[in-house]
């Protein structure tokens, strides 16, 4: 039972261990406890344990005790120094406090009875009997605290248990070894009993079982040679070494060149020179290492310390089977010196030879597929020597990515043609398949057979017509009915926002009283916000208060936000709103809109909107302004000519003003795109790559949107129209359906919000799908967006659908396919997206009809993606190449490429030049 006090037992033993336990003095508790007799040390033993949680709570208890003490201590301290600094007229900073605080936390350390495991572990090690019980109470992992095992605690340990017979000594030394744990893959770590176990067997002379935890433990301490010379466990551990789990990461970073004079390197190589070690365990070790395998980076101690004995050349023979067993499976790292002392040897036998040049020849790395190549033109050179049984093994030279070792394979090939025999050529001919065309054809023309097409270029691609462009749907029926009137969720659908503006302004005229009533059913009490009205139902709510009868507050136009801090689009649609507001508080609402779309897309038809304004006419309604513009904005291209006449027969202003629109003096919107980007210097390309600083410095993206905006200027990132949307998303989606017949000048301005990652104001690609649906010419700004959203995976992860908005553009006829590639190389140049997702995309579209038009995109791309003279072609570029050639094939594509003829004309041989020459010989 436990007594007052945490005391167990009660005997006054226990009473008189626990006030040495307290003192933390370690030697004290082993004298003491070693000093008992067997019986009072069995009661010590029989209380330990219950004991342990009462010691931590002790210790720290004690921990906070001085804590505070010394905290009170530095709080008077630092006012005393306050007090001095002020009766010398010095000023205290605030900064002052800080770093004297930092100064009292730093030199805090532990004091004694804080680690309260230690004593504990020496009392146990000293009271319990069996060596299997010392064991267990020392590896328990609740007597680990926070500090760990000194070397002070090691050496009273081992002295503790130094006391009991050398057979319980040794009996102990093997338990705690096997009671080790593996650690974590860094240099000074292990298991906090390792240097107590591995003084204990060292201490005994027990053999040591075999434990990877000890040989990691024992390695982790970096020797010198006289050290491991007289070491007892030298000749037990090291073969473990070269097995242990483990022991290879952590002297993976042991220098060879030279080795460091404590390193496990050096003492190995020094014992080994002075004959304590044989060259046979060393050299047998690393070799059966490397058979074992594993990450090269664990083996590189053993090919350093493989390297550092340099293997003689009889050695190199007489373990001849193992270096070849290295040769198809061995890392490079491994492999590459292996093969290296198998080429030394002279007496090789043909049967080992026919073994390694096909175990090289499979390899991956160019390297030892290149010494594979090398060696087979060797041993061809003998007349007598027969090729056939390689032939297969070539093959693998054959699929190798490098097209210098490609060349090299078939050079040799044709070289020795005569030797590989009638099975061998046969293999060869197979094998010719994954080689480039000219390759192909080289062999074909030594072995026989056709150089057939590269079925890379084909993947079984069928042709398809493009589809029907989508049409049109046409838009929802008026409101017409109070009760049909719904409320007006913000940032959801334009249609829902155009038909509940259009229903109210229908309603106010021709059931006031029911369309209040309604209103005050779906926002009773509404009052709109303090402050200009950035968003859609702002206005919305203002206009439900005023249908209510509530009186208004003078014009609300007054709350618009200023023209620079909202994009143009998004202020022109809060005009129309306003305008509303200010004809309700005026008494000059018009018994209907004229802007009420009739398509989905936007449109609005001419005939319709003539009927409407003849309307206004007969009642002398004047139009609203910005309603006006928004209908005139949503007029198809294309005016039937009757309906034009209709249109010219108006006598009002507005109907005057449509008639012009519709006879052909319809403002056209200009745009450009600026990059905000300064590419390094001496990079030109071979294409047009315009970019600010150069042809356009001063220009930035002035888009004429009729009477709607000022110029403005956009940029990839951000640029001055990239305005502060607050609130909400500023109704990007909107915008393709405010402009649906200027569709370069909606463009124009989501170009600023494509790269917006973290804003909630970023385009989307429903708005490259409505461009795809809406009218008008496409410029840059248009292009740009269709090419983002074609090379951007994180927002449509889908390549099919990504691409659709292109075979749309391509069923109208108005795909402006070159400055879709030029705009995609740019981006792709200039930003953080890829090529896959393009050439993912482009194969898509192919795929859906477009393959015609995915030629010309790619023929915009090369000009611009590919490197011009000064810079340096990478893997991308060869990408860019091979897709090229596939695109050209879907497309039957003829005629040269000057950026492409220009490569084709080098004379390197590297993959990018021969995709090349690939593309430029089947285009001409």
């Amino acid at each position: 039972m436990t007594a007052p006090g945490g005391a167990v037992g009660g005997g006054a033993v226990w009473e008189a261990v626990l006030r040495v336990l307290d003192t933390g003095d370690l030697d004290l508790v082993a004298d003491h406890v070693l000093a008992l007799d067997e019986r009072a040390r069995r009661e010590v033993a029989a209380a330990l344990p219950a004991h342990l949680l009462v010691a931590e709570e002790r210790a720290t208890a004690r921990w906070h005790e001085r804590e505070a003490r010394r905290a009170r201590e530095n709080e008077a301290a630092w006012r005393a120094y306050v007090r001095a600094q002020e009766r010398e007229g010095q000023r205290v900073e605030e900064d002052e406090r800080w770093q004297w605080d930092a100064h009292w936390f730093r030199t805090g350390a532990m004091g004694p009875g804080e680690s309260w495991a230690a004593p504990l572990r020496v009392a146990g090690a000293a009271a319990i009997g069996g060596a299997a019980a010392v064991a267990a109470w020392l590896s328990r992992r609740d007597l680990q605290d926070r500090w760990t095992w000194d070397q002070r605690t090691i050496a009273v340990l081992e002295r503790v248990l130094s006391a009991r017979p050398a057979a319980w000594q040794a009996d102990f030394a093997v338990r705690a070894t096997l009671k080790l744990r593996t650690t974590p893959r860094r240099r000074g770590a292990r298991d906090p009993m390792a240097g107590l176990v591995l003084a204990m067997l060292r201490r005994s002379g027990a053999t040591p079982p075999e434990h990877d935890p000890l040989v990691v433990a024992w390695v982790t301490a970096a020797p010198i040679a006289a050290e491991l010379r007289d070491d007892p466990l030298l000749d037990h551990l090291l073969p473990r070494l070269f097995e242990a789990e483990g022991a290879g990461a952590l002297l993976r970073d042991e220098r060879a060149d030279p080795p460091a004079a404590r390193s496990w390197l050096a003492a190995l190589r020094k014992l080994q020179a002075d004959g304590r070690i044989g060259r046979d365990v060393l050299l047998d070790g690393c070799l059966r290492r490397f058979l074992r395998g594993g990450q090269a980076a664990d083996l590189r101690f053993f090919v350093r310390l493989h390297e550092l004995l340099d293997p003689t050349y009889d050695e190199v023979s007489k373990r001849r089977r193992d270096y070849l067993r290295l040769l198809p499976v061995a890392p490079g790292a491994v492999a590459e010196p292996a093969l290296r002392h198998l080429r030394r040897l002279d007496d090789l036998d043909p049967g080992d030879v026919r073994e390694a040049v096909p175990a090289l020849l499979a390899r991956g790395e160019r390297k030892l597929l290149t010494a594979g190549l090398t060696w087979l033109d060797e041993i061809a050179r003998d007349p007598g020597t027969e090729l056939g049984s390689l032939a297969p093994a070539l093959g693998y030279a054959f699929a190798c990515e490098s097209a210098d070792v490609q060349g090299r394979a078939v050079r040799l090939a044709v070289k020795h043609a005569k030797r590989f025999g009638e099975e061998g050529a046969r293999a060869v001919r197979e094998a010719a398949t994954v080689l480039p065309q000219e390759l192909r054809e080289t062999l074909a023309s030594v072995f026989g057979g056709e150089a057939a097409e590269d079925s890379r270029d084909f993947e079984g691609f069928v042709p398809v017509p493009l589809p029907a462009p989508v049409p049109a749907a046409a838009f929802p029926g008026p409101v017409v009915v109070a009760r049909d009137v719904e409320g007006l969720p913000d940032g959801g659908r334009w249609e829902a926002a155009e038909l509940w503006l259009a229903g109210v302004v229908r309603l106010y005229g021709s059931d006031r009283g029911g369309l209040a009533a309604r209103l005050a059913e779906l926002w009773p009490g509404v009052t709109p916000p303090d402050g200009a009205w950035q968003a859609v139902w702002h206005w919305a709510r203002e206009i439900a208060r005023l249908v209510m009868a509530h009186p208004g507050e003078g014009r609300a136009s007054g709350r618009l936000p200023e023209a620079g801090d909202v994009p143009g689009p998004h202020l022109f649609l809060l005009r129309r709103w306003a305008e509303v507001c200010d004809a309700i508080e005026g008494g000059t609402l018009p018994p209907y809109l004229l802007a009420e779309p009739t398509s989905t897309t936007g449109h609005l038809d001419a005939g319709v909107l003539v009927e409407r304004l003849a309307g206004y006419e007969r009642a002398g309604v004047e139009a609203l302004p910005a309603d006006l513009r928004q209908a005139l904005l949503r007029l198809p291209r294309l005016t039937a000519p009757e309906v034009a006449a209709r249109a010219g027969r108006l006598t009002s202003r507005a109907g005057q003003e449509a008639a012009r629109w519709m006879g052909g003096d319809r403002p056209e919107p200009v745009a450009e795109i600026t990059w905000w980007y300064y590419p390094p210097a001496g990079t030109p390309g071979c294409g047009d790559r315009r970019s600010y600083g150069e042809d356009r410095e001063q220009a930035g993206t002035g888009a004429v949107l009729h009477e709607l905006t000022a110029h403005l200027t956009t940029s990839l990132s951000g640029g001055p129209v990239a305005h502060r949307l607050k609130e909400h998303d500023g109704y990007l989606r909107w915008w393709p359906y405010l402009m649906p017949s200027d569709r370069e000048a909606v463009a124009a301005h989501l170009v600023p919000h494509l790269t917006e990652r973290w804003q909630r104001a970023r385009t989307e690609h429903a708005q490259a799908k409505a461009l795809a649906l809406a009218d008008g010419p496409m410029g840059e700004a248009a292009a740009l967006v269709q090419a983002y959203f074609v090379a951007d995976r994180s927002r449509c992860a889908d390549p099919e659908e990504r691409a659709r908005p292109l075979v749309e553009l391509a069923a109208r006829g108005e795909l402006p396919a070159e400055e879709v590639g030029r705009q995609l190389a740019l981006l792709v140049r200039r930003s953080d997206l890829k090529p896959g997702p393009v050439f993912e995309t482009l194969e898509s579209a192919a795929a859906l009809g477009a393959h015609r038009e995915v030629w010309r995109v790619m023929t915009g791309f090369l000009a611009v993606f590919l490197p011009g003279p000064g810079e340096r072609p990478h893997t991308r570029h060869t990408q860019g190449l091979t897709f090229a050639l596939r695109a050209a094939r879907w497309a039957g594509a003829r005629g040269a490429l000057p950026c492409v003829a220009e490569l084709a004309q080098r004379r390197a041989s590297n993959n990018f030049v021969r995709e090349a020459r690939r593309l430029h010989t089947y285009l001409t």
